[in-house]
């Protein structure tokens, strides 16, 4: 083979490679990419800007996202000391299926993130996997998102016994009580649904609970059909990861407050979140607690006979 032909193929994989290349950059191309080019900057220019503005709205957090002491629509935490809020809240959860006293619906979802490299990066990798953050929610009858609470994967139930809201249902804060899921253990506060029911009354109560308790998996439908950073997954390093999801809170409270919906005809396309089924090794080191489960029987016989 003479020189001109191994010049002449060398060239050809050059323009292959650049060829290559070329295709991959519009396959991975960001929307930092698109608005990079509509306005004349470059990507980082726009990644900059992106984590200035997480930043600056995480910081108004405190304001949109916390406990108000009056149970106005304000970022959906449906946590105050005003006995009449709380009734009203109870009125709006009551109204979806027959359930009483309910002031919240608490779940967790998976965010997900980029795999994290150094020490510390395992706590990062849920059960399917991937790397995500659980982010704990609590809403109400209005679907405003409330309480959060992040962390490295961790199971429903530890980042529930972590924070500082579980103090206060204990200190008897709160009139009212939270609806989970089986993720959690029954408390006298927190009331799951039965695994196994054997009586009509115990059926009726499992269906009450799961219609009003859905409220939290629209909430997490409408949060990320609204914000789609968070159903596709966030790929920055991770404390701009964390600020963005507050950030997003903070937007989502803020339209519910001004009741600024998605475009016409989204709220059917809501895409799920990522969730996963509690595992019987979640339910065997978090049971239920035997007031709790007292409490949950009382309930059921005093309003589902």
């Amino acid at each position: 083979m003479d020189i001109d032909m191994i010049d002449l193929m060398d060239l050809e994989d050059l323009d292959m490679l650049e060829t290559s290349r070329r295709s991959n950059r519009r396959r991975y191309r960001s929307i930092q990419d698109d608005t990079a080019d509509l306005h004349g900057v470059s990507q980082p220019v726009v990644s900059k800007s992106c984590k200035m503005v997480a930043h600056s709205l995480a910081m108004m957090s405190r304001r949109f996202i916390k406990m108000p002491s009056s149970l106005s629509r304000l970022l959906g935490i449906i946590v105050c000391c005003c006995a009449s809020a709380q009734q009203q809240t109870m009125r709006k959860f009551r109204s979806i299926a027959y359930f009483p006293t309910v002031i919240g619906a608490i779940d967790c979802t998976h965010i997900r993130v980029k795999k994290i490299n150094p020490d510390g990066g395992q706590w990062y990798i849920n059960r399917k996997g991937f790397s995500s953050i659980n982010v704990q929610v609590i809403c109400d009858a209005d679907l405003n998102r409330g309480h959060s609470n992040k962390m490295a994967w961790q199971c429903d139930s530890r980042i529930f016994r972590e924070c500082r809201l579980k103090q206060r249902f204990e200190a008897g804060a709160f009139s009212g009580i939270l609806l989970g899921d089986s993720g959690y253990p029954c408390t006298p506060y927190l009331l799951t649904p039965l695994l196994n029911p054997t009586t009509p009354q115990e059926e009726r109560y499992n269906r009450s609970h799961i219609r009003t308790r859905n409220t939290v998996e629209r909430c997490f439908g409408l949060l990320k059909q609204r914000f789609r950073c968070l159903l596709r997954g966030m790929f920055g390093d991770i404390e701009t990861t964390k600020k963005t999801i507050v950030a997003c809170a903070v937007l989502h409270n803020i339209a519910i407050d001004m009741r600024k919906d998605l475009f016409p005809g989204e709220e059917d396309n809501i895409e799920p979140s990522i969730q996963f089924e509690p595992s019987e090794t979640v339910q065997q080191y978090f049971p239920s607690s035997v007031r709790g489960n007292i409490r949950r029987r009382q309930f059921i016989e005093t309003h589902f006979q």
